[in-house]
């Protein structure tokens, strides 16, 4: 994931292991929340990223092309040496993130076992940093969970 310092809107793109452009990340300007759209390389709408606002701590959801709320992504209120964050879905078992998400060292985990990791350590360009998902996971809502809590942690950029 690669994120341009200076861009309208915020967009920036997602590429796969080989270099090619897998997702565009299309920042909505002149909203009143933060708000953010999830294309596949072609266009089409995958998930949109809201700023929830009016909470007592920072929440961003991420809801589907249709309106739905996929997750919901929460900073702990209590994190004494590391960042911890939850990821509320729907029926399914709730996703933990722990680690260091200033440095974008850090896991994302359901039920105990890992699920995806993400690390700068992997790359040297500024700005970009992996994102490892086991098979088994849905790409595009660990992708959204990724950019939220980026969004979440960086908010200043």
């Amino acid at each position: 994931m690669r994120q341009r310092m200076l861009a309208i809107g915020d967009d920036f793109w997602i590429e796969d292991e080989s270099g090619q452009r897998a997702f565009k990340v299309d920042g909505k300007v002149l909203r009143i929340r933060k708000t953010l759209v999830l294309q596949d390389a072609q266009g089409n709408d995958l998930c949109r990223i809201q700023e929830r606002m009016l909470r007592v701590r920072d929440t961003m959801q991420i809801e589907s092309p249709t309106g739905e709320v996929m997750a919901t992504v929460r900073k702990a209120l209590i994190t004494p040496i590391r960042d911890r964050w939850t990821v509320k879905i729907g029926n399914a078992p709730d996703l933990e993130v722990r680690g260091n998400v200033l440095h974008h060292e850090y896991t994302i985990g359901e039920e105990g076992r890992r699920v995806a990791e993400v690390s700068k350590k992997w790359f040297r360009v500024r700005d970009t940093y992996g994102v490892a998902i086991e098979p088994s996971q849905n790409d595009v809502l660990i992708l959204a969970v990724t950019i939220v809590i980026d969004m979440m942690a960086h908010g200043g950029r």
